[in-house]
């Protein structure tokens, strides 16, 4: 179900530089005032996951993407670039309708993302979660 909700360019041109140059560590991304266009919040060029999660609201819906490093035992380090679909239960239900029909407008736009995770309270989007759908998806 598409909202007809446009994505503004900035969205997609800080989302290659975190992909290619790695230049970000997380983008997160709202809907603006008027629920017209998916628009960018936050973009961070460092940080690890807690400070991450932290920059989610509690009763607000955001789009986030995070470039997710973990440890693969006997492996190394690994690096999986993850969407995040953030609709948290304390939302508003209107907000809930607005960014599930338009989540779809942002993500078809981001190539090369590895994991998508959905989450609605913070057991969901917690390091362990992510973890495990990182490795399930090698």
């Amino acid at each position: 179900m598409s909202s007809g909700v446009a994505v503004n360019d900035e969205c997609l041109k800080l989302y290659e530089e975190l992909k290619i140059r790695k230049r970000y560590k997380y983008l997160i991304f709202k809907l603006n005032d008027t629920n017209s266009e998916i628009v960018v919040e936050k973009s961070a060029e460092s940080g690890d996951y807690d400070e991450f999660l932290a920059q989610l609201p509690a009763d607000e819906p955001r789009y986030a993407v995070y470039d997710f490093e973990y440890e693969k035992p006997g492996e190394g380090k690994r690096s999986k670039i993850t969407f995040y679909a953030w609709v948290p239960d304390t939302s508003k239900i209107r907000h809930k309708m607005v960014y599930a029909s338009s989540k779809d407008a942002l993500r078809r736009n981001l190539v090369g993302i590895a994991i998508e995770v959905q989450g609605t309270d913070a057991s969901e989007v917690d390091y362990e979660a992510v973890l495990d759908k990182a490795n399930r998806s090698a």
